[in-house]
């Protein structure tokens, strides 16, 4: 049987059962009981992109085994594959195996296009950065991901929605910085340095929200992140990186202009004010033009995530359309198809 990850699998599982071995980690092994009594363990998988749950039944030859298992648990499941109407992704036919030193390590790598994708948008990232021409926001960035890089690329970019995946921070965020740099020079207001900046930081404190571990695929809880919030933890952040900065270079920073407390002061609007929304957790509304922009690019690329990933993981419906994925508006319907011709063929022939 061919070695897939999850999300190849459950593409090939849209047509029918798929025999397939895959290498995951046990997030949590959970003793369940079924309405009628009988005992089960359930199993969350989880591999670099993607999550499963296997129901282990106990009259199954494994269940003892399973039942077993921690989160410093590596796997090979064997079986045929197939996706359930509600329940997702399940093997039929099943058995595992601990993976070797080897395997995990190869695992926890993750995927080759992914690991290549990973660190393109990292460099990107850190050219981005090395661009910006305030010699203070420069600093203040290039201190942050010397101090911080190896948990940036650890992190993820939501617990469920959009980049939901180990690295998914870089991914986002190196997608934001291109946009961005796109589209300013197509509205002249915008101040890139800041914004460029603010794209930074505007997640950062992700880094204790939605990390994952050294070892593993599993998202662990912190305490900061839930009593203080991504947001919060981002503005705490970049004060204490900026006060440390403005004492070593204080005599340096009175000639530039604006002032250094001005930009101080607009960066922390970028990262309170990029939710858009008061509800959605934000303590203010935007209130500038790269405030404004942030909000947007940070949506339009969640947003369009949640399209692609839908496409591989929600229910088809009828051809070319799919059940809704929270929090999108409705079902999903397949894009239209770029335009191509026949080899040969002149569409100019067409207004002969």
């Amino acid at each position: 049987m061919d070695l897939m990850t999850l999300t190849e699998i459950r593409r090939a599982a849209q047509n029918g059962a798929v025999p397939a071995r895959v290498h995951v980690q046990v997030e949590a092994a959970t003793a369940k009981t079924q309405r009628e009594g009988k005992p089960y363990c359930e199993l969350a998988l989880a591999d670099a992109c993607d999550r499963m749950t296997l129901r282990v039944w106990s009259d199954h030859p494994a269940y003892k085994s399973c039942s077993a298992f921690t989160t410093e648990s590596f796997i090979e499941l064997t079986g045929d594959f197939r996706v359930h109407p509600q329940y997702g992704l399940e093997a039929d036919k099943w058995m595992v195996r601990p993976l070797s030193e080897q395997e995990k390590k190869e695992l926890l790598e993750g995927p080759a296009d992914l690991r290549t994708k990973q660190a393109s948008d990292w460099e990107f990232m850190v050219q981005s950065i090395g661009a910006i021409v305030d010699p203070r926001l420069r600093a203040l960035s290039e201190m942050f991901v010397n101090k911080w890089g190896d948990r940036f690329r650890r992190a993820a970019a939501a617990r469920k929605y959009h980049h939901a995946r180990r690295g998914g921070l870089v991914e986002h965020t190196a997608q934001m910085m291109r946009i961005a740099r796109a589209i300013a020079p197509l509205y002249s207001q915008l101040n890139l340095d800041l914004l460029i900046a603010g794209i930074l930081f505007h997640d950062s404190g992700k880094l204790w929200e939605n990390q994952f571990s050294e070892t593993g695929f599993v998202m662990s809880y912190d305490e900061l992140g839930e009593l203080v919030g991504h947001i919060s933890i981002g503005l705490e952040l970049v004060n204490s990186l900026w006060q440390k900065l403005a004492a070593e270079n204080a005599d340096v920073w009175k000639g530039y202009q604006p002032p250094s407390e001005d930009v101080r002061i607009h960066l922390l609007h970028l990262i309170g004010s990029h939710h858009g929304d008061k509800q959605l957790g934000s303590p203010v509304d935007p209130k500038t033009p790269e405030a404004m922009a942030l909000h947007y690019i940070d949506n339009l690329d969640a947003r369009l995530e949640m399209f692609a990933a839908g496409y591989t993981t929600a229910k088809p419906l009828a051809p070319r359309i799919f059940d809704r994925v929270r929090p999108l508006p409705g079902n999903l319907v397949k894009s239209l198809d770029k335009f191509h011709q026949s080899a040969g063929q002149d569409p100019r022939d067409e207004l002969l």
